[in-house]
């Protein structure tokens, strides 16, 4: 069993930064791929960007290329998004979540076993 728990939203203004942690206990952590997911009001959850188990390769939607990194830290069993240059369109509640099948991250939402309660981030205009 796994468990993630996501930290770090709130409320920001447009142009500014925020960074998710999603902390992660109960499996070998550096083994597996990882990803973040948001769902917006009224919207479908979807894809942000993904990051691979020894970290060397990243994927990241088109939506937010550019301004949004992910890393990961496997000493301390936690991934990160960082994110810059907040649009109000980034408003969603974002998801960490967990691939225990592979290294590589995929893009869909299927391929994931475990997910985090979700972090609220609101960015005002």
């Amino acid at each position: 069993q796994v468990q993630l728990v996501e930290s770090g939203g709130g409320l920001e203004q447009a142009g500014g930064s925020l960074r998710l942690s999603c902390a992660a206990s109960g499996r070998t952590f550096s083994n597996y791929a990882m990803g973040w997911f948001r769902q917006a009001p009224g919207k479908e959850r979807e894809f942000v960007g993904g990051i691979s188990s020894s970290a060397d390769r990243t994927y990241y939607a088109d939506s937010v290329k550019g301004r949004f990194t992910i890393s990961r830290d496997n000493d301390k069993n936690t991934v990160y998004l960082q994110m810059n240059s907040l649009k109000p369109e980034d408003t969603a509640v974002y998801y960490c979540a967990l691939d225990r099948d592979t290294w590589a991250p995929s893009t869909y939402e299927s391929a994931y076993d475990y997910w985090g309660q979700g972090t609220q981030v609101t960015v005002s205009s």
